[in-house]
């Protein structure tokens, strides 16, 4: 089972230790009000209160045997940076942090951040290929250029099996699973047939996406 270090109890942290506490995986959170940690209590996890910009607190977490941390601190940069640069000195096996900007991304990777995260960013990004895009649902991405998109089914593939789509030949699209009544099929076989009830979760660019209507 999989362990994790929390760090931040504020809005983001909030949410991400309720996702996490659904998962099978042990959980900590820490943060330096204790009223911040009182409700998350009934999820059943470990809750700490300190000041994580103290080396010696960190410390006494055992950081080390964590699969790995997230910082989630809200307010200054100045408090990430010292966070995650204590985190790396005391050997955290994995660190993630959340940035405001590509400038706060950057000094958290120098540091010692091994993935940062742009929680604002990334739900409007999301909002807005969607709202712009009728054939788009959603958008998730995954790096700088990538994203999985839930799509409906293009007409024109309607009747044909992935092969014969040659989807990846000419959209330069990976299909990871098809959505139909509900029901998910992860990595779909070359024979798979589309049918117009499907919603579609590809891997690719946004201008490969577009091209689809």
């Amino acid at each position: 089972m999989k362990s994790f270090l929390l760090i931040g109890a504020g809005n983001f942290g909030h949410l991400l230790a309720h996702e996490l506490s659904k998962q099978q995986c042990e959980l900590m959170i820490a943060d330096i009000n204790e009223e911040a940690l009182e409700d998350l209590l009934e999820l059943g996890i470990s809750a700490k209160i300190g000041d994580c910009r103290r080396e010696e607190v960190l410390e006494s977490f055992d950081v080390a045997s964590f699969d790995a941390c997230f910082v989630c601190v809200g307010g200054h940069f100045q408090t990430s940076l010292e966070i995650v640069y204590s985190l790396k000195k005391l050997n955290a096996a994995k660190i993630y942090c959340k940035a405001e900007d590509d400038s706060q991304a950057k000094f958290l990777g120098i540091i010692g951040a091994d993935h940062v995260i742009y929680p604002e960013r990334e739900a409007a990004q999301s909002l807005a290929i969607s709202e712009a895009n009728d054939s788009i649902f959603n958008c998730f991405p995954m790096t700088e250029n990538y994203s999985v998109y839930e799509i409906y089914t293009p007409r024109k593939w309607i009747g044909k099996t992935i092969k014969e789509a040659a989807i990846y030949q000419t959209y330069n699209l990976n299909i990871l699973a098809t959505v139909r009544d509900g029901a998910i099929s992860m990595m779909p076989p070359s024979s798979y047939s589309f049918t117009e009830l499907d919603h579609l979760m590809v891997l690719g660019l946004q201008s490969d996406v577009e091209r689809l209507e």
